[in-house]
Order: structure tokens, then sequence, then C-alpha cells
């Protein structure tokens, strides 16, 4: 199976780390093309900003996730928010209070995923950062060893926030990324 980052035509094959790709645009140019062609054919869904499921997912941003197609959802079931790890931070925080208090949503949904980057990590990657450009990072990495324990933390937080109206449904998982199967982590 090809993929468009195994397709020549969206990887950088000039060697320059530019962005640049072999038909001589950049990976943004292409995207840009890509959306001429959509909006030729686009139509207006007549929908407003309020997810028709009420719920809200927050996932890692893991590029091998098609989480629409994972979960079966259409254009506006859901609220997506992804990040890296899919971890509940202060801003995932905001855009959750946001989607319930002013937007309609009651559930949350929570994703991890196995072989995700954020494993691999830890908080040395901000001093490292800091030893190169001179300037600590405000944010935290958020970087995870477990991920069942991640998600349970990541539950934790949402439960506990004090600007979350609905919290009694929240529920997390952990995607595997060779299967595509959603595994429940019990929150306890």
């Amino acid at each position: 199976m090809t993929t468009s980052a195994a397709a020549p035509t969206g990887s950088d094959d000039t060697g320059s780390g530019d962005g640049a790709t072999a038909g001589g645009g950049t990976v943004t140019d292409r995207l840009v093309e890509a959306n001429e062609h959509y909006a030729a054919m686009f139509r207006d869904p007549g929908m407003d900003a309020r997810p028709v499921l009420r719920v809200a997912v927050v996932a890692c941003m893991d590029a091998r996730i098609d989480l629409h197609r994972a979960l079966g959802l259409q254009l506006g079931d859901c609220h997506t928010i992804r990040n890296a790890g899919g971890v509940v931070t202060d801003d995932v925080i905001r855009s959750l209070t946001i989607s319930q208090r002013a937007l309609g949503t009651r559930s949350v949904v929570l994703i991890h995923h196995t072989g995700c980057g954020m494993q691999t990590l830890t908080e040395d990657f901000r001093h490292d950062l800091e030893m190169e450009v001179g300037q600590r990072p405000s944010w935290a990495v958020e970087a995870f060893r477990d991920a069942d324990q991640d998600v349970r933390q990541s539950m934790r937080r949402v439960r506990t926030s004090p600007f979350l109206p609905h919290t009694d449904d929240v529920r997390g998982f952990v995607f595997d990324v060779t299967t595509g199967r959603l595994r429940e982590i019990d929150p306890a």
C-alpha cells in the first residue's frame, strides 16, 4: 500500500529539507492546489458549529490515525482536538470548555495509541531546546511511558476540571495502529 508520505509527489525528494517537492513546488503549494479542486466541488453543508453527536474527541496528532474513519464519524458529528500524544493540557481544557459551554457537547472521548512518539521523549526535550535556542519553553512536553496510565491521567484531568460542566461521560481508549482497534481503558 502506498501512502502520500511514501509517494514521490508528497515527499521532500530534493533532499534539501526545505519542504520542496520533486515537482518544484512546496508541500504547502500541493495542499493549496488540492484545496482548489476541493472547493470547486464544495457545497455548503448547511450546518452550524454545534456537533450533531454532542461529543468532543481528544486524540493524538499521529498521521497514521484517520480519526473520523476509525470512529465512523461524518462531517459535523464531533469536535476534534488533536495534539502530540492526545494528552489533556490546559489548552485542551480550554477547547473542551468552549466545546461544552458554548457549543453544546456533553461527551468526551480520549484516544492515545500504540507506538506513540511521546513514549520516546522525556522532559529533557525542553532542556535540549533551551540549550539550542536560548529560551526554555513555557510548556511541558507531557511525555509518557505507559499509554494506558496516561489515558487514565487525562480522564482524571477532564473529570476534575472546574471549567467543564459535563464530566459524567468521559471515556478513554488506546488505538492500535496495526489493527485499527480501540481498547477501552478502565479509569480506576
